[in-house]
């Protein structure tokens, strides 16, 4: 079923499976320009000046990489929508959470434990709760403000990668998931990086509503297996590079 969209019929051609490659891609070209290339001054040299910016490599990767965060929000919510074992969504982003950690600091810090910043998919997991917490306590209002208050406290006080941000953008998908202009001005002003990560709502509202070809569990969690994975082999890029 096609949520409402910006987009007339005939130009949404992006089923869920080209949105999540899409996702990966643009969070691998922003993960390695991050972890490995800015490491070379060519990288990071400004081309040119627009306005207050200095155009440079970095700066290019790094905004291609502004697309994936809004657009795993996004899934996070349509996953909610469809998944028929909520239970075991949640318990599969914990694992995932808890998987990627350890990898997570190797990348950034170099240490298999960092208790200052997490990993993403912490986000995603506390963002799921708030979700289950604003369908399932829906006829307990002042319980289910407290429980989404709550949730917002510890994304907060976790310290996870987009924290409050990310955890106020998948509310926001969700309670406006029928009102696709409010969901798009909305998700361009919740993020700190503004336009760039706004352009993630083009493909969004190009969405056709069908899964496309990655279904059944080994595909399912193959791309979640993706994340820890790209980010051992950038540690172990920067190790052999001696970053």
């Amino acid at each position: 079923m096609q949520p409402p969209s910006l987009a007339p019929d005939r130009y949404r051609v992006l089923s869920g499976s080209a949105l999540k490659v899409l996702a990966v891609i643009s969070m691998l070209i922003d993960h390695t320009s991050k972890f490995v290339l800015a490491h070379y001054p060519e990288f990071v040299e400004p081309w040119f000046t627009m306005g207050t910016i200095d155009v440079s490599p970095y700066w290019l990767c790094v905004s291609v990489g502004r697309l994936a965060f809004p657009i795993f929000c996004f899934l996070l919510v349509e996953g909610f929508m469809y998944t028929h074992n909520r239970r075991a969504y949640g318990l599969s982003l914990l694992a995932f959470a808890l998987i990627s950690e350890p990898i997570f600091d190797l990348t950034r810090k170099l240490t298999v434990f960092d208790i200052t910043y997490q990993n993403v998919f912490f986000t995603l997991l506390i963002s799921y709760l708030g979700l289950c917490a604003l369908e399932g306590l829906r006829d307990r209002p002042v319980l289910r403000a407290c429980a989404v208050l709550g949730l917002a406290l510890v994304s907060m006080g976790s310290l996870c990668d987009y924290g409050p941000r990310g955890y106020a953008m998948v509310l926001m998908l969700y309670v406006l998931r029928d009102y696709p202009l409010e969901k798009t001005a909305l998700g361009t002003c919740i993020t700190q990086a503004t336009w760039r990560a706004g352009l993630a709502f083009i493909p969004i509202n190009l969405y056709n509503g069908r899964r496309g070809f990655i279904q059944g569990r080994v595909l399912k969690y193959a791309f979640y297996a993706f994340y820890p994975l790209h980010l051992y082999v950038l540690w172990r890029v920067r190790v052999h590079l001696g970053f």
